[in-house]
């Protein structure tokens, strides 16, 4: 797996930015410099390095204006992923690949930006060999992708993404949180609260393949890939129409679920585009 070095992914918090290390992003903080904001009387802000010479000598009240500046901020990103059993699935493409790319993506541009990037990868706890501190460290992103390779999920719980939120104590976050979600839905909505504070964008994780392999007629072999286990089904045309039905259902109910705690998801579907998922959070 080698995700396209020149990719990069343009993002931005839905709100200002906080913390004390400048950066690219907004915030509300006011600064020395950064992106000019407005003008305000010297009584309200005493910085005679910022007066505005010009401003101040046409005004007929006299008024002394000084020029005040938005800080830009840097922030930090993390990826929260799933690696329960069901993430194993090989169709179009395997998705563990994608989110590889994904996450190596989301590092370098973090990088790039004068930001920070954290990995917490979690089945049924947080995985030390999937948890990477935020960091702007070189060459994060090829550790991310060698860690991904050819790794196989053995658990089907995914009870270590409510762990993930004490690692993300402290500051708000940009949060990527990627999975399948192949999850109950209340489960999902406990993960959503515990992650209440910070900025989350859901990257739902899919293969076309799950759709478009699943015949209308036929004896296929269904297998659960959280429990492991095999039944025989006679599909045939109504029973397929009722699966997807159902798919579908599942796929409103999520979309309505994440758009109450801030952000519609991104579907990563067979393979990884960062124009794509670049447009998404700008417009979002």
């Amino acid at each position: 797996m080698t995700a396209d070095a020149a990719a990069e992914i343009f993002y931005r918090p839905r709100v200002g930015a906080d913390g004390v290390i400048v950066g690219a992003h907004r915030s509300r903080r006011i600064g020395g410099q950064g992106v000019f904001l407005d003008h305000v009387s010297y009584l309200h802000q005493p910085n005679p390095r910022r007066i505005d010479l010009r401003l101040t000598l046409r005004d007929p009240f006299e008024t002394v204006y000084v020029r005040r500046y938005e800080q830009r901020l840097a922030i930090a990103l993390y990826a929260v992923v799933d690696l329960s059993r069901s993430m194993k699935f090989t169709g179009t493409a395997r998705k563990l690949a994608l989110v590889g790319e994904l996450c190596a993506c989301l590092a370098r541009s973090a990088r790039r930006s004068g930001d920070t990037f954290g990995l917490i990868g979690c089945d049924a706890q947080v995985r030390e060999d999937f948890f990477f501190p935020a960091t702007r460290r070189n060459g994060l992103e090829l550790d991310i992708e060698r860690r991904f390779e050819g790794f196989v999920p053995t658990r089907g719980s995914v009870d270590g993404l409510i762990d993930a939120a004490v690692h993300l104590a402290g500051k708000r976050k940009l949060i990527f949180l990627v999975s399948d979600f192949h999850i109950p839905l209340m489960f999902l909505e406990t993960v959503l609260q515990s992650l209440a504070h910070h900025d989350v964008v859901p990257i739902l994780v899919s293969d076309s393949a799950e759709e478009s392999a699943l015949p209308s007629f036929g004896l296929i072999d269904v297998r659960d890939l959280e429990t492991e286990k095999h039944r025989l089904v006679f599909m045939r045309p109504a029973l397929r129409r009722r699966w997807l039905a159902q798919a579908a259902a599942q796929r409103q109910s999520l979309d309505q679920l994440f758009v109450r705690y801030g952000r519609a998801p991104f579907e990563l579907v067979d393979r990884f585009d960062a124009d794509q998922l670049s447009r998404h959070l700008l417009e979002t």
